[in-house]
């Protein structure tokens, strides 16, 4: 399930775009500036729809911002404002827009956007290649080998790849059906539960890291880098 943070000052967009989102299938949360937005945990979300003209931080400023955190700099953002000249919309498009919707908008087409940037930002999203660690849990995508102080945990692929997916965005929180898509893009007669069969198996292995590795529950997993060991 996609994680959509809304972000507009006219409280009843923000009702109404997360009604329809909501109900299309996204988790969805909602702040009323750009100031409450950037207290929160935006790495963890996987589209911003945002307006422009808010009070005291702008859309774009917020846009900017999120483009300079490695948490955000890839994460895909939909202006939806009433700015719509198109000096307005080149800016949006400048500061890495992934689109641009104008007020007073349709829902269905806002709905139609939605989907197809999510589409794209996943067809185009590359396969990560960086070793990433842990304190001394280390994983190397290039000899596929997950290490702690050095000893190798041998993890099987499958194990391996939902690790490396889940330490390489700590707090994200993957469903189900994103693992299974990513992890066995090419089964589709696989089950969910072969996510928390492997999890499990995983668990086992990571002896005091295992920890980190928590259900949300309802939703799926994460790697959560303050869990109590």
């Amino acid at each position: 399930m996609s994680r959509i943070l809304v972000v507009d000052d006219e409280t009843d967009v923000c009702e109404i775009l997360k009604f329809n989102l909501e109900i299309n299938g996204y988790e969805v949360d909602t702040a009323g500036s750009a100031e409450e937005a950037m207290q929160m945990n935006l790495g963890t979300y996987d589209l911003f729809l945002l307006d422009v003209m808010m009070y005291k931080v702008s859309g774009f400023t917020l846009a900017s911002h999120l483009r300079k955190q490695q948490e955000t700099a890839n994460t895909p953002i939909i202006f939806v404002t009433a700015k719509d000249s198109e000096n307005d919309t080149l800016t949006g498009f400048n500061l890495g827009a992934d689109d641009y919707i104008r007020k007073p908008f349709r829902i269905n087409e806002v709905i139609m956007r939605v989907k197809a940037v999510l589409r794209r930002t996943a067809e185009r999203r590359p396969i990560a290649t960086a070793e990433t660690t842990f304190r001394s849990l280390t994983l190397n995508p290039d000899t596929k080998r997950a290490t702690i102080d050095n000893n190798d945990l041998s993890l099987t692929k499958k194990e391996f790849e939902l690790l490396y997916t889940l330490l390489s965005t700590p707090g994200k929180v993957y469903s189900r059906e994103e693992l299974l898509k990513q992890i066995w893009p090419d089964d589709a007669n696989i089950l969910e539960r072969s996510v928390d069969v492997n999890i499990a198996r995983m668990r086992k292995k990571l002896r005091e890291y295992a920890p980190h590795i928590v259900s949300r529950s309802g939703y799926g997993y994460c790697f959560d880098e303050t869990a109590t060991e």
